[in-house]
C-alpha cells in the first residue's frame, strides 16, 4: 500500500521558497510543471532558451519562469530568476507527487535475525534482509530487493525494485537507488599463471556517500583491499560500470554508458559524458568535463573540457579519412627522409 504525497502551492508560495522576483497574482494556484506547448491552468512553465519563445504567446499556463532579461515578454504571471533551467529543476522538486509505501515489513518479505529496521521503514514482498544489516530512518525498500549481511542503509534513502546490495556495502542518507542497481560485487581482480587465470579474493568494501543518485542496472564494485568510494552527491546515470577501487569525487556527474576501470581516482564537480571510458589507475582532476564516447588512456592533471571522438560523416567521407589514418605512418616516415636530405640551416 502506497500514500500519495502532492500539494497545490501558491505562486507566492513558490517564490517564498525558491527565491526570485514575481511579476502577477501571487495567489495563481500551481499544480504541476510543464512545458510551453502543452501547460493548461494550473501548470507552471519555463523558457529557457531562446528558440522556443514562439511557444510563449500560446500558452494556456498559469504562470511562467523566465530569465531577468525576458521580464517583458509576456504579460502571464512569471517569476524571474538568473537561470530558468535551475529554477524549474527546484520548482519540480516541490510539486512532484510521490507514491512512498506506508511504513512496515511485508509479510512476503524475510529479515534475518539481528536486522535492524526502524518502525518508519518500508520493505517490499520478495525483499531479503541479512543479519546485521542496519537500515536508518524512513527507508524504503522496494519488491525484491536483497540488502547483504551488515550492510548500512542510511535515513531516507529509497532503493528501486530489485537492488541487491552485497554485505558490509554502505549507502549514506538519502540515497537514490534505482532498479536492477547491484553495489558491491566482486571487483574484476585476476592474475594470470601459465595461461589460466587465478581469481583475487575481494575483501574491500563499496561505500556510497549522502545524497548520491544511482540509474537502472547500475554497477559498482566493492574494493579488492582498499573500499570503493562514491562521494557525496554524486549522480551516476543508468548503466554505468564503476570498478573496484575506484574514488568518484563529490558531486561529479556521469552520463549512461560510461565506464571507469579499476584504481581510478576521479575529482570532485567532474561532468563524464556518456559512453566515455577511463582506464585504470589514471586520475583526474577535479572540474574536469570528459565529452561524452570519449577514450581516457592517461591521467588529466588540469581542470577543463577533455574529448577524443570524432564525428560523423557520410560513409564514403569516413572511408577516405580512415584510409589516411592508415597511411599515418608511411607519411611521417617520408617526411622525415625529406628532412635529412634538406641543408641545415646554420644559426646566427
Amino acid at each position: 500500500m502506497t500514500q500519495s504525497v502532492s500539494r497545490t502551492y501558491r505562486l507566492g508560495e513558490i517564490v517564498a521558497r525558491l527565491g526570485g522576483e514575481l511579476i502577477g497574482d501571487p495567489d495563481a494556484e500551481i499544480r504541476r510543471i510543464a512545458t510551453l506547448e502543452s501547460a493548461r491552468p494550473g501548470d507552471l512553465c519555463f523558457l529557457s532558451h531562446a528558440r522556443y519563445r514562439a511557444q510563449l504567446s500560446g500558452t494556456r499556463a498559469s504562470a511562467v519562469i523566465l530569465a531577468r532579461e525576458e521580464r517583458d515578454a509576456t504579460a502571464l504571471p512569471r517569476i524571474l530568476c538568473d537561470d530558468p533551467y535551475l529554477y524549474y529543476a527546484r520548482a519540480a522538486q516541490l510539486l512532484v507527487s510521490e507514491n512512498r509505501p506506508v511504513p512496515g515489513i511485508h509479510a512476503r518479505a524475510v529479515v534475518e535475525a539481528g536486522a535492524e529496521i526502524p518502525a518508519s521503514v518500508a520493505v517490499g514482498p520478495g525483499c531479503h534482509i541479512g543479519r546485521g544489516a542496519r537500515l536508518g530512518e524512513r527507508v524504503v525498500i522496494e519488491a525484491n530487493c536483497t540488502i547483504g549481511e551488515d550492510a548500512q542503509i542510511g535515513e531516507d534513502s529509497r532503493l528501486g525494485p530489485s537492488v541487491t546490495v552485497y554485505p558490509r556495502s554502505v549507502i549514506g542518507k538519502r540515497a537514490l537507488i534505482h532498479a536492477g542497481v547491484v553495489i558491491g560485487a566482486d571487483g574484476f581482480g585476476m592474475a594470470p599463471d601459465a595461461g589460466r587465470w587465478i581469481k583475487i579474493p575481494q575483501t574491500g568494501r563499496a561505500v556510497i556517500g549522502d545524497d548520491v543518485e544511482i540509474g537502472a542496472n547500475t554497477t559498482i564494485d566493492r574494493g579488492a583491499l582498499d573500499d570503493t568510494v562514491i562521494e557525496d552527491g554524486v549522480k551516476l546515470d543508468n548503466q554505468i560500470q564503476i570498478g573496484h577501487n575506484v574514488r568518484v569525487g563529490a558531486h561529479t556527474a556521469m552520463a549512461a554508458f560510461a565506464g571507469v576501470a579499476g584504481s581510478t581516482r576521479i575529482g570532485a564537480h567532474c561532468a563524464i559524458g556518456g559512453a566515455a571510458r577511463i582506464w585504470g589507475h589514471l586520475t583526474i582532476a577535479d572540474h574536469v568535463t570528459i565529452s561524452a564516447v570519449t577514450n581516457i588512456t592517461k591521467s588529466i592533471t588540469r581542470a577543463g573540457t577533455y574529448t577524443s571522438v570524432l564525428p560523423s560523416e557520410p560513409s564514403r567521407e569516413w572511408a577516405k579519412t580512415v584510409a589516411h589514418l592508415h597511411g599515418l605512418e608511411r607519411l611521417v616516415k617520408r617526411i622525415r627522409e625529406l628532412e635529412e636530405r634538406l641543408p641545415v640551416k646554420r644559426k646566427r
